[in-house]
């Protein structure tokens, strides 16, 4: 059992929780993740590790409630314990060597975006991070990215807050402006890294994406997260979570993506009952 050390709302869909968990937190490195369970009868959840402490033991976990599990993490509260939690998983974010490097992140990704910013940061490389959201409401990080970013472009949709427009917009500016990268990484949803990729591909910029796709095991067993990366099979839980951009077939990813959409629909409105149930 992982005890929730702490609990924090970061906007009106994502949270923020602090989890005791000595063993993940002693080996746990950027871009990595972990499969948890909120409960005993919970589905098989997998979050990115945006911080650890190794010498407190804890990891910190941000997630965005969407469906059924992530409504049920959400519903414990500091004290209580997650059912179950194995990592640390996947390969880490390779940083070493790079000298000036552009991170982009959208949304909730941007919580996997931060300690990869961080390290580059802490390793003496320059860099420049762009953040997008929907609009105001939805900015999170944008402090903890202005604190290890020499550059940093927030955007909204909408215009709301920082600058408004796309992450590409604010990435082709920057690239315009000079800016020479060993590398762009970026991290959010589907359709925002794969034009983040047709902008670097224009000017030969390596990018690095980290893919998010439906995952049960997280070990390579289950087949779950495949996707096609330069023509060949590869799977996210272990030869990812990240890949070479222009290599990935977006196409194929986000078709398949969308296959269970209806279920989670319907799993996310059955838990929310139950839980208005129990509070009645």
């Amino acid at each position: 059992m992982f005890e929730i050390l702490e609990k924090q709302a970061l906007n009106q869909t994502v949270t923020r929780i602090c989890v005791h968990a000595p063993l993940v937190a002693r080996k746990a490195e950027p871009g990595q993740f972990v499969i948890l369970r909120a409960k005993e009868n919970s589905e098989r959840i997998p979050l990115t590790i945006a911080e650890y402490d190794r010498e407190q033991g804890n990891i910190t976990l941000i997630f965005q409630v969407m469906g059924a599990g992530t409504l049920e993490i959400d519903s414990l509260g500091v004290g209580e314990h997650l059912q179950d939690l194995v990592g640390p998983l996947g390969k880490a974010t390779e940083t070493e060597g790079r000298k000036k490097v552009c991170v982009v992140g959208g949304g909730v990704g941007c919580a996997i975006a931060l300690p990869i910013a961080k390290k580059l940061h802490e390793q003496g490389a320059v860099v420049h991070s762009v953040i997008g959201f929907r609009n105001q409401a939805l900015v999170i990080l944008e402090d903890a990215f202005r604190a290890i970013s020499d550059e940093l472009r927030v955007m909204t949709d909408d215009g709301s807050h920082g600058e408004k427009g796309l992450v590409t917009t604010a990435l082709e500016t920057l690239i315009n402006a000079g800016n020479q990268y060993d590398e762009v990484i970026t991290i959010g949803p589907l359709i925002m890294m794969k034009f983040v990729c047709l902008v670097t591909k224009k000017y030969g910029i390596k990018t690095v994406v980290s893919m998010n796709p439906i995952m049960i095991d997280g070990t390579g067993m289950c087949g779950g997260c495949r996707l096609t990366v330069g023509g060949e099979i590869k799977f996210a839980c272990v030869d990812g979570p990240d890949f070479d951009g222009h290599q990935v077939d977006f196409d194929e990813a986000l078709r398949r993506g969308e296959m269970y959409r209806e279920f989670e629909q319907h799993e996310r409105e059955t838990a929310c009952k139950l839980f208005d149930r129990e509070v009645r």
